[in-house]
C-alpha cells in the first residue's frame, strides 16, 4: 500500500533503499534515542529492511521532493506490539533522519498513519511510547493528540543490556474523531 500526504509518500521499504536507510540510521542521534542500535553498514541496513521493515504496515517515509526515504513509520497491530494490546489496537513507531528534524514531517506522517489505522484498518485505539529524555518524540505525540497513559520503568530495548523508562500515550478512535 502507498499512502500520500502533502509532502510525503509512505510506501513499503525496498532492498534498494539500503543506502538511504544507512545514511540516516547510522547517525548516533537517531537509533539510540528510539531504543535501537545505529546501523553499522549498508549491508546491516539491507538486513533490517529484509527482516524488520518487511512487517505489514511498515513504511518508508519518502520525501516527494526527492523521492528518497528519510525515515520510517509503522503500525504494530495487537501482538506485534510489545505493549500487550488487543488485536483491535496498534502501536505507532517512527523515526526520521536528523537533517529533517523540526520540519513537521513526522507529525504529518503520524497523522496520516492514524487516519489509515482508524478508517481503513478499523482500529479502536492507537498507542505510542517514548523513552525518558526523547523530547522530540514526546512532542510529536502531543502534537498529534496522544494523551499520557502510564510510565513503565526498566523497559528493555534493542540496545544490549540497556533498560529505559518508557512513557506510554494513547488515543481512541472516538477521541481522534473529536479533534479532527
Amino acid at each position: 500500500m502507498i499512502i500520500e500526504t502533502e509532502r510525503l509518500i509512505l510506501r513499503p521499504w525496498e532492498e534498494r533503499d539500503a543506502n538511504d536507510l544507512f545514511q540516516y540510521a547510522s547517525d548516533p542521534e537517531v537509533g539510540p534515542n528510539a531504543g535501537w542500535p545505529v546501523h553499522t553498514s549498508v549491508e546491516n541496513s539491507r538486513e533490517i529492511i529484509k527482516s524488520v521493515f518487511s512487517s505489514p504496515e511498515t513504511y518508508a517515509v519518502v520525501l516527494k521532493e526527492t523521492m528518497q526515504p528519510v525515515g520510517s513509520i509503522g503500525l504494530m497491530i495487537g501482538s506485534a506490539s510489545d505493549k500487550r494490546i488487543p488485536d483491535t489496537d496498534a502501536e505507532i513507531g517512527y523515526w526520521i533522519g536528523v537533517p529533517y528534524w523540526g520540519q513537521g514531517l513526522i507529525p504529518e506522517a503520524v497523522r496520516e498513519i492514524m487516519r489509515h489505522g482508524f478508517y481503513y484498518l478499523n482500529l479502536e485505539k492507537l498507542w505510542c511510547g517514548y523513552f525518558d529524555g526523547n523530547t522530540k518524540s514526546q512532542r510529536v505525540q502531543e502534537k498529534c493528540g496522544f494523551r499520557y497513559h502510564h510510565t513503565k520503568e526498566k523497559v528493555p530495548c534493542a540496545l544490549e543490556g540497556v533498560l529505559r523508562t518508557e512513557h506510554i500515550t494513547c488515543l481512541s478512535k472516538a477521541e481522534w474523531i473529536s479533534i479532527q
